[in-house]
Parts: C-alpha cells; sequence; structure tokens
C-alpha cells in the first residue's frame, strides 16, 4: 500500500502570517517540517498542497527546493485540497500533516503509518481522538476511499475546512485506531506554531537543538530541553490547549470543552 502525505501550507494565516516562511536554524520553517517528514522511514510519497492565490508562490517555490511536489487548489475547503492531491497519485491511502508541525518527530510518524500498514481492517488510524501527544504531533492516515467518501458526502464547513471531521465524527461507520502518549501532554505541551510566542518557542528549541546533518531531534530531546529551560517553556503557555475545536463545540459529537481552551484575547468581558 502507497501513503501520500499531504501538507496543507499556505502564508495567509490571520494570526502568524507568513508562518511557513519564517526561518529556524537558517532555513525556512516549512522547508524543516519537510525534512522531517522526508526523515521518516515508511516509505511515502509527500505533496505540499498550497491555495491558489499569488501570495503562496512562495509556498510552491519552497517546495520546489526541498523537491517535493505541489498542488493548488481552495483556500478554504482543504478537503478538497487533499483529495486534489490524492488524484495526482495513485496511492491507496493518504495522510494529513499539517504545515503548523515543525517539531513533529518522524518516529511518531513511523508509528502511526506502520500500525496502518500492518492492518488492512483500519479505515484511519490517527494519535488525535482522544489527543495525548504535545498540540503540534498530530498525525492521521485513512483509506483513500475513505477521503473519496468524505470529498462526496461532507457538507458542513468544518468538514470541510479541517478535512477529517467526518471520518472521525462515525465511530459506526468507519474503523478507527487510536495511538496515545505514555501520559496526557495535549493540553500542556503546545508545539505548535499560530502565535508569535509559539514561534519563539520552537526557534528556541531549533537553535538549541537542531545539528544540521545530522538526523532530526526527536520528542524525548525536546521534553527534556523544556524541562531543564522552563523560561522557554513558559513563553507560549498562554495558549497552552487553545484548538479549533473551541469554535464547533455545538457541532463536534465526539469532542466536549475538556478537549479545548478559550485564549483570554476572544473571551468576552462580563457583563457590568
Amino acid at each position: 500500500m502507497k501513503v501520500l502525505v499531504v501538507v496543507q501550507a499556505r502564508t495567509g494565516s490571520t494570526r502568524l502570517p507568513g508562518k511557513v516562511l519564517m526561518p529556524l536554524a537558517g532555513k525556512p520553517l516549512l522547508v524543516r517540517m519537510l525534512e522531517r517528514l522526508q526523515a521518516a522511514r515508511t516509505p511515502s510519497r509527500i505533496i505540499v498542497a498550497t491555495t491558489t492565490a499569488s501570495s503562496d508562490d512562495p509556498v510552491e517555490e519552497l517546495a520546489k527546493q526541498a523537491g517535493v511536489a505541489c498542488v493548488r487548489g481552495h483556500p478554504t475547503d482543504l478537503l478538497d485540497r487533499h483529495i486534489a492531491a490524492l488524484r495526482t497519485t495513485d496511492c491507496d491511502a493518504v495522510s494529513k500533516i499539517p504545515s503548523d508541525q515543525p517539531l513533529l518527530d518522524p518516529a511518531l510518524v513511523d508509528k502511526i503509518f506502520g500500525t496502518f500498514l500492518e492492518d488492512p481492517s483500519y479505515d484511519y488510524v490517527s494519535n488525535l481522538h482522544p489527543s495525548t501527544w504535545p498540540d503540534g504531533y498530530d498525525v492521521e492516515v485513512m483509506k483513500r476511499e475513505v477521503l473519496e467518501a468524505a470529498w462526496r458526502e461532507a457538507t458542513k464547513p468544518m468538514e470541510r475546512e479541517h478535512t477529517t471531521p467526518f471520518i472521525w465524527e462515525q465511530p459506526e461507520r468507519f474503523k478507527l485506531k487510536n495511538l496515545t502518549f505514555d501520559r496526557d501532554l495535549s493540553m500542556t505541551h503546545r508545539l505548535t506554531i499560530d502565535y508569535a510566542e509559539d514561534y519563539e518557542l520552537i526557534r528556541r528549541v531549533y537553535d538549541a537543538l537542531h545539528v544540521e546533518g545530522k538526523p532530526p531531534f526527536g520528542l524525548q530531546a525536546i521534553l527534556d530541553y523544556l524541562d531543564a529551560h522552563p523560561e522557554v517553556f513558559a513563553l507560549n503557555q498562554k495558549f497552552a490547549g487553545v484548538n479549533w475545536y473551541r469554535h464547533h463545540l455545538d457541532e463536534l459529537k465526539t469532542v466536549d470543552a475538556s478537549r479545548t481552551r478559550v485564549p483570554e484575547h476572544e473571551r468576552k468581558a462580563p457583563p457590568k
């Protein structure tokens, strides 16, 4: 079975515009992310999926620099963009991995892909339903026909934008598998990038741990570094546990308010 990894990337982030272009140890964030995926041992093909906006021309150029193909499609219908990428290949399965995860451990990619490939009965394998890994460690992989079914049938904007909710919200229809970490760090450790504080933490981790030409540093090295440098760990703590679920709790059946948090700047002032 051939696995396609689709990396969704764009420059038009509302919270931190151009984040995929920001430097980490001398290279753009997207390139560092792609290097980590290329270091995974499970054979796969990688495609960057960006938008048709001219502002995303640099994303296509960075993909080319990293030796990775690029497809361009709808700005907000990520499900459509994933299908467009998948249909350029003959791959039997597809993985969704966001570009805002430049600290992702290639060993986790291998673990999830390996679990999926070992049992052909699984329709979808991930590590985020429920999540126990640090935020920024999301890996999902599913059968081609399962993503095609979601593309044909999903109608809610949330299902189109976030690609896979149509699948994991239906455990009675699809055979799902979830891989857990040895403890729950999902609401305490934030290794993704949405805010300037996230970038500062990730930049410091790269400056401390990255060695050019050596295999990518893994999750345990990151956790050890953050334990030893509480001032770095504290940089983005006010955003720990903040994720997109908070906007859709009234629509989601399998996620409740315990799995997300509203940042202070989004909270409404109490009535006087």
